[in-house]
């Protein structure tokens, strides 16, 4: 394996680290996903995802874009299933609201940002992603979330 494949899995995962070990991102233990899935599960099960399609396929993304796109990807911090009101059309707004939260909380950057903001694609027809991190993301959460409908309940 190359010298600059090392170092990108290497930073990575101490991203990856840093991340489960954040109190913010901790905080998504807390909200349910799919079935009995939590958020924090569910955003680890679509970086695991991530990481196996990038490399299986060896589409050579940025691993520590890709985790910190994948592991944040529904950073929104709030439970969608209580019907108050406030999360009217979750689905089209949750990922402006987790890419906000992971700029303004861990300092995401703009490419990390539109990993996030573009996972939802092609439900948000306007959001569709620019980078190979963004579709590998956008992918693994399907198949992540359609599992977890299906046999997580």
């Amino acid at each position: 394996m190359r010298r600059d494949h090392k170092r990108n899995r290497r930073d990575a995962r101490a991203a990856l680290a840093a991340l489960q070990r954040n109190p913010h991102v901790l905080r998504m233990k807390d909200y349910t996903q799919h079935g009995r899935v939590s958020t924090y599960e569910h955003c680890a099960r679509v970086t695991e995802a991530s990481c196996r399609l990038n490399r299986a396929l060896h589409l050579n993304a940025d691993e520590t874009t890709l985790v910190r796109g994948a592991m944040l990807h529904d950073f929104y911090l709030y439970d969608w299933h209580h019907r108050d009101g406030t999360h009217r059309w979750h689905g089209l707004h949750h990922a402006d609201r987790a890419a906000d939260n992971a700029a303004r909380l861990l300092g995401a950057n703009e490419r990390v940002c539109h990993v996030i903001r573009s996972h939802m694609w092609p439900l948000t027809l306007r959001r569709v992603p620019r980078s190979r991190e963004a579709w590998i993301v956008c992918l693994a959460d399907k198949w992540c979330s359609a599992a977890e409908t299906l046999f997580h309940r």
